[in-house]
Parts: C-alpha cells; structure tokens; sequence
C-alpha cells in the first residue's frame, strides 16, 4: 500500500490528504501546531467544508489517515511527500517561501530512502527547481524527484473539486516521476479525467494563470453592472448574452461585492509580481485588481445612495460576512471594507452569517453586533443589506421581515432575488447593475 505524507494542513494539505485517503492511500498529515494535531486525530476540523468531516472520520477510523507532529517518523515510512504548507503575501505581493523552503530542508533531513517531493503550494515560477536545490545540497545522499501539482480548490466545494478536478497538471523533470505520477492518479483518471504533463515552470504558472483570469472575468462583470445600472439595462441580460458564446462561457459571470478570499487576491499580486521580477508586464492583471478594490468602496456608495446618501443614525442589518457562501473564510472579504466604511459614516450594524461570525469578530470594529439569524439581524434596522449568497438567503419571509424591520429598505449585492419576485413584495429594492424596485 502506498504510503504518502503531506506537510501542512491548511486548507489544501487537509483537503488534499483527506481526499488521498479516501482512494485508499494510506496518508500521515504533518502540522507543528500539536493543538491543532489532537483536534484533527479527535475528528475535529478547524475549517468549514461542506463533506470534509465526513470522510476524514471515516478514513481515521479506517486508520488510513494519521496526523501528526512527526515529520522525520512519516517522512521515513513513506515514497511519496507533498508539501503544502502556506505561501501568503508579502508586502511588497510576493509569495512568501520561507514555509516552503524549511518544509524542503526538513524533509531532505529526514530522508532516508528516495523520495518524490510533490509541491502543492501555490508557488512562483523557478521555486520546484529551488526546492530540488535546496534538498540535494541538504541531504546529497538521497535521490530526490521533484514535482509540480497545483491545486484548483474552490473553498466550498473544494472536496468533490478534489474527487471530480477538470483536470490534473502535473510538471515533471523526467519520464520515471511522470510514471509515478500517474499511478498515483489512476483512481481518477481511470474515470477519465484529464491529466496535463508540462515542465516545472510551466505547472507553477498555470495555476497563477487560471486565478487571475478568473478574477478579471469577476472584475470585468461587476464593472459592466455599474455600467448596467447607469444605461438602464439588465446586467444579467448582459452576462447571458455573453455565457452564450462558447469562447467566453457563463462560468464566473455572476455580480458580486468584489471577490476575496485566499486565492484571488494573492494570486493576482504574486502574478504582478513575477511578471515585475521576470521584466514583463502585467497591464491586464494590475486593472483587475484595482477594479476589485475600486468596486468594493462604490458599493459602500451604493448603500449610501439607497437611502438619500446618508446612513448616520441609521441601523443597518447585515446578511453574510464572509467572501463566500460555504465557507468561513474572512480573507479579503467585501464586509472588510464594506461595513467599517458604513459605521464610519455614522450607521450601527447588527449582522449574521451561519459560519462566518468567529472569524469576524476578530477581524470587525468592536462596534458591530452579532445576530442569532437573518431575522434577528433585519429587527429595528433601517436597511438590510445582503452581502453573502448563503442558501438560506435565498428564501427570505418578506413579509416577517416587514414587520421586524423600521423601514423596508434592501440593498442585495448578491441578486439572490428577481425582480418581478419583489415587485408587490412592499421593499424598496436595491440590487447589482439591475433596476430598483420601489413599492
């Protein structure tokens, strides 16, 4: 049976070693943080995703999935070791390597026997090589293979992306690690997903490539919704007419706040970045991100505009925190902007969101208040403004919401809701590049 390590459990070393296990590897997740290692061996998991604690209990009772403190002990017992450990942002955009480089040297240290090191983390171009590097000058008595594998997780989703990928890509330096590679693979691409070999360089790139193309198609049609908005016509029209066209497709055309999270933000200033390092441009990428952060603060604007331009002594409920909705994740979220910007301007928030509130409150103003439920957080307020596109959003009573709030006013910067839905439904309703409703 093949035994595989996986340095780090952060959100794609736990997915990523949850997932392996189930194909029926046995898996050891490596972590310092012991804490965090007893959760996990106690069927604890420190992030929300949907189906993850399923399967991880199921294989650690199944004892093909170990955490672990003890590297050098895994390390040893295995064939295969990936790293995954964090790359986040430095100031100046980079991709901070440095938890990358240590897991290499602990690794080479540790080896005994040869090894194939798959790094996962999100890294620049040129860093496998360096890993390789850093290795042999470690440990030059051990064979060291190195390989490519970025992840295309979306948080949320992320382990049936992991079970059911568009595709694998997989950068290799020579025919004897593509060969395992595959094998390593077969459990899906035996159902007939595609496995992509490329170079080192190649495979880091993709994965910075594909990020930040999506996110420029996010910044490309929330800029078109303000343009909707001021020409009268439907942004969802818009983004249909264009996701009709096979060269453009309708994935990643919805309007929204501004993305956020883990990748996109950090991908697109790595991206910047490389391009910056490697003495190329990268016009493109630096527009979506400006877009993205210029967005952010012209849906401040949009607020404020929904009742007359002021919001002070006013009370705003607030639906959904977090960048997303199937996750707890608060990384570069709209709300970071969004909600300080409205107390700022002098309104007091109470808001809701069913994973998000933990994390928010480390990351809020103090000010703000916290809900029990989307009702609770509409009770007394003067605005309820939608900011997440969680399910139970989706189906509001309006009418008890009526009834709790102090005027009916909805700002949805989601559009969870048509607008021939809330006509007649006694809301003064605001949504993203689409006409208001005023009943």
């Amino acid at each position: 049976m093949l035994n595989i390590t996986m340095v780090g459990t952060g959100y794609v070393g736990l997915v990523s070693g949850v997932c392996l296990s189930q194909f029926g590897f046995h898996v050891t997740c490596i972590d310092n943080n012991a804490s965090k290692i007893e959760r996990l061996n106690a069927g604890e998991v420190p992030i929300y995703e949907p189906g993850l604690t399923k399967i991880l209990q199921e294989n650690h009772a199944a004892k093909r999935l170990h955490f672990s403190t003890d590297l050098a002990a895994a390390v040893q017992s295995s064939s295969i070791v990936f790293i995954a450990v964090g790359t986040p942002a430095s100031e100046d955009g980079k991709a901070n390597l440095d938890y990358v480089f240590a897991a290499a040297e602990e690794i080479a240290k540790a080896a005994t026997k040869p090894l194939l090191v798959i790094v996962k983390s999100t890294v620049p171009v040129g860093t496998c090589q360096k890993v390789a590097d850093v290795m042999r000058r470690v440990n030059s008595s051990v064979e060291f293979n190195i390989a490519s594998n970025p992840e295309f997780l979306r948080e949320g989703s992320a382990v049936k992306d992991f079970m059911f990928p568009d595709r694998i890509v997989v950068g290799t330096q020579n025919a004897a690690t593509r060969q395992r590679m595959s094998e390593l693979y077969y459990p899906l691409t035996s159902n007939n997903v595609p496995i992509l070999f490329t170079d080192l360089e190649s495979s880091e790139l993709i994965k910075y490539a594909s990020n930040c193309f999506l996110a420029t198609k996010i910044a490309f049609i929330n800029e078109m919704a303000l343009l909707c908005e001021a020409a009268g016509a439907d942004v969802h029209d818009v983004a249909r007419g264009m996701g009709l066209d096979k060269r453009i497709s309708n994935h990643f055309l919805q309007v929204g706040p501004g993305y956020g999270g883990s990748c996109f933000p950090k991908d697109t200033h790595a991206l910047s970045a490389i391009a910056e390092q490697f003495g190329t441009a990268s016009y493109v990428v630096n527009s979506a991100i400006e877009a993205n952060q210029n967005h952010k603060h012209q849906m401040l604007q949009k607020i404020l505009r929904a009742v007359g331009g002021s919001v002070k002594g006013k009370k705003i409920g607030v639906l959904g925190l977090t960048f997303k909705a199937n996750t707890d994740d608060m990384r570069d979220s709209a709300s970071l902007v969004i909600l300080p910007g409205l107390l700022d301007a002098g309104a007091t928030i109470r808001a809701f969101d069913p994973q998000g509130i933990e994390h928010a409150k480390a990351l809020l103003p103090a000010e703000i208040s916290y809900a029990e439920d989307a009702y609770d957080a509409a009770t007394g307020a003067d605005i309820l403004l939608i900011l997440t596109e969680w399910n139970e959003f989706r189906v509001l009573d309006f009418d008890e919401l009526k009834a709790k709030m102090n005027a009916p006013v909805l700002v949805d910067l989601r559009n969870l809701y048509r607008l021939e839905d809330m006509a007649g439904k006694g809301f003064s309703y605001h949504s993203l590049g689409r006409k208001t409703v005023m009943t």
